[in-house]
Formats: C-alpha cells, structure tokens, sequence
C-alpha cells in the first residue's frame, strides 16, 4: 500500500512537472490571466469608485476579494484548454500505456492550475497595495485567506475538467468559465446586496461568491467572520467533491 501510494505521488509529481513546464514557456497565459481582474480594479475603483456606495472610506479593500475570485475563475479555463489540446494530440492514450496511475495525468493539470492561479492572486495583490489596498489581518487570517482561495481553486479546476476532457472544439472548452468570471456581478463582490433589487438581492445572497467574498473581507480586515466562513467552506467542498466526482467518471469513461 504503502509503495502504490509512493508510486502515485511520484506519478503526480511527474504530470506536475510536464504541465509547469508549459506554463513557464508560456508565461503570457498568467498575464492574460491577471489584466482582466486588474483593468477591473482599476475602472471600479478611479472611475466609479466614488459613485458606489460601499460603505467604506476605502473601496479597493472592498473590492479585492471579488476580483480575486474572478482572476481565479478566469484562470482555471486555461486548465480546460490545456485539457482538450492533450485529449486532441492522443498523449493520453500514450501515459495510458505506461506504468503510470491514470488519475495522476488530471492531478498534474489540476495541480498547475494550483499554482498559476496562486501567482496570479499574488500578482494582483501586489497591485491592489499600490492602489491602496491595506490589511490589519494577522498571519492567522492571511493563512486562511489562503485556504479559502485554494479551495475555490480546485473546486473550479475539478470543474474545468469537465468541459476539458468533453468538449468539441477550443471554444467548446473554455466558453464555461464566462459564467463563472460574471457570477461575483451579481454577489456583494462589488456593492453591498442591500441595494439591489428583490429577486436579485435573494440570488445574490443565496450563491457561493457572497459567502466567500464576505468571509475573505471579513478575514482581510480583521472582523468577526462569524457563520459566513462555515457557508463559504460548505459551498467550497460541497462544489469540489461533486466535481470531483463527475471529472473521474468523464475521465473513467473517456480512458475505456
């Protein structure tokens, strides 16, 4: 058990490497990756950042963690293209063939998108401080930022997969992330939900990016998180393991 198991981390590592390397010759993917969120940064917070009422002297604190989240939803079709490109050239056939443990080839490409979408969170961050952005969260409250956010990472990810592993075309393959780039619009992400509308306002407060949003600024200005980070860890898990699931039986399916 114990070599199988040592065997399967050392596949993954392997399928991890393969799959870095694309992203270091590529390093223009994490670029594209991070302007969308920072253009948006920028227009909300010097365009109309002072139209919105936020309730805050300081709106790029407000801000920050639905831009996260759309830098990471936006991140993880890369992991669906890359996805489709190997299913299209055959290489999964050909690990297929070698003594390797096939799950370790989507941990490989689900691993990346880990740390991708990790220096991007970075890059943005460092963005946002010279916007202004300022935190008197402890390293507590940092860590599980942190924590929150790689949760979000590999729920998208396992998601990715999906279209990743079914689609018909390069469009195909990433034309989901749109929704999921678009779902903190209508959240607390970027004004509160006491000035929405009705129907909108009981969407807005009943999806996952509210909780999370709410949970990470709670966290990153150093407030009562309160049961907000307990809803935003059930949407977190609840989503990857459903994922998860269906992934491995596309996966399961497809490698017959």
């Amino acid at each position: 058990m114990e070599t199988t198991k040592k065997h399967f981390l050392s596949d993954i590592g392997v399928m991890l490497g393969r799959s870095m390397r694309h992203i270091t010759r590529s390093m223009d993917t994490i670029i594209t990756v991070c302007i969308t969120p920072i253009a948006m940064m920028l227009l909300f917070v010097y365009v109309l950042g002072g139209a919105i009422q936020a309730g805050t002297d300081n709106y790029v604190n407000y801000l920050l963690p639905g831009i996260l989240l759309m830098a990471i939803a936006s991140g993880i079709a890369y992991t669906a293209f890359r996805l489709f490109m190997d299913m299209q050239s055959g290489i999964f056939e050909r690990f297929h063939s070698m003594p390797i443990a096939r799950s370790a080839v989507l941990w490989g490409h689900v691993l990346t998108s880990l740390v991708s979408n990790a220096i991007s969170v970075i890059v943005i961050i460092l963005v946002a401080l010279i916007m202004g952005f300022r935190s008197s969260a402890g390293i507590v409250s940092w860590l599980a930022v942190a924590g929150i956010l790689a949760l979000v990472t590999l729920a998208l990810t396992w998601i990715a997969v999906i279209p990743g592993l079914t689609a018909k075309s390069i469009d195909g393959a990433s034309a989901f992330s749109y929704p999921l780039i678009f779902l903190p619009f209508i959240s607390s992400a970027f004004v509160p939900t006491d000035s929405m509308p009705t129907v909108v306002r009981a969407f807005a407060e009943n999806q996952p990016v509210t909780s999370i949003v709410d949970a990470i600024r709670a966290l990153l200005s150093n407030q009562p998180v309160g049961s907000e980070i307990w809803i935003a860890l059930a949407w977190c898990l609840g989503i990857l393991i459903v994922a998860y699931l269906l992934a491995m039986l596309v996966y399961k399916r497809k490698a017959l």
